[in-house]
C-alpha cells in the first residue's frame, strides 16, 4: 500500500511539489477511493483534512436555501479545493457538498500540516495560492454564468464543462439530474435539449447526450 501511495503521488505531483514535501505528504497522507455518486465533504462537516485529488473527478456544490443547490466548479487530477482549505484554515464547517463525479482517488491532509507546509515549502505555497486563484476564477465564471447567460446557454456550457472533465463527447446525465445541478426544472432542460438537437448541436441519447459540435 505505501509503494502504491507513493506511485500515486510522485504520478501526479512529481515536479510540482520537492521530493522531501512528497516524502512527508506519503507520511501523513490517507489515500481514499471514492466512486461516481460518492459524498466526500457535506455541508456543515467538521473539517480536518484537506484533499488532493490524484485521480478521477469532483463536482462541488453550494446549498441554495431557496432552490436546492448550485454547481460551483469540477475538481480534476491534480487540484485541490480552496474553500475546504479555506475552512480548514479558520476551523469552520464546510460550506459545501464535494461529489464523486468520475470514480477515483484522493490523498487526505491533515489540518495541522498545512500552516507548516507553507512556511517550510515554496512549491506548497505556490500550490495553495495558484488554487484559490483558479478557484476564484472558476467562482466568477459561475458568477458571470448565471448573471449574464440565459438557461440555454448555461445548459450548453455545463455540457461542455461536463465533456471535458470525463474526456468524453457523451455526457451520461438524465434531465432532473441536470436541472438539479442548474436550479431548474426538468421541464425547462428537457425543452432546451430539445431545441440544441434540432440545431444540430447535440443527439439525445437514453440516458445521455452525445455533443456533435464544441
Amino acid at each position: 500500500m505505501e509503494d502504491n501511495k507513493e506511485a500515486l503521488l510522485a504520478k501526479t505531483y512529481e515536479g510540482i511539489f520537492e521530493q522531501k514535501l512528497l516524502e512527508e505528504i506519503q507520511e501523513v497522507c490517507k489515500i481514499m477511493t471514492f466512486q461516481e455518486g460518492d459524498v466526500l465533504i457535506d455541508y456543515h462537516q467538521n473539517i480536518r483534512s484537506m484533499p488532493l485529488l490524484l485521480s478521477g473527478a469532483i463536482r462541488v456544490m453550494r446549498e441554495d436555501y431557496d432552490r436546492g443547490e448550485l454547481l460551483l466548479y469540477y475538481l480534476e487530477k491534480g487540484d485541490t479545493c480552496a474553500m475546504t482549505m479555506t475552512c480548514c484554515m479558520g476551523e469552520r464547517k464546510s460550506e459545501i457538498r464535494a461529489i464523486g463525479e468520475v470514480p477515483g482517488q484522493i490523498a487526505m491532509i491533515p489540518v495541522y500540516k498545512m500552516a507548516e507546509w507553507i512556511s517550510n515549502y515554496k512549491s506548497w505555497m505556490s500550490f495553495v495560492f495558484d488554487s484559490y486563484h483558479n478557484r476564484f476564477n472558476e467562482l466568477l465564471n459561475a458568477v458571470d454564468t448565471i448573471a449574464f447567460m440565459d438557461m440555454k446557454d448555461r445548459l450548453l456550457n455545463y455540457l461542455f464543462e461536463k465533456s471535458k472533465v470525463e474526456s468524453s463527447h457523451i455526457v451520461f446525465k438524465t434531465h432532473q439530474d441536470i436541472a438539479k445541478e442548474l436550479n431548474t426544472s426538468r421541464v425547462v432542460v428537457s425543452r432546451l435539449l430539445k431545441s440544441l438537437e434540432k440545431e444540430g448541436r447535440i443527439k439525445l441519447n437514453r440516458n445521455s447526450i452525445e455533443i456533435l459540435i464544441q
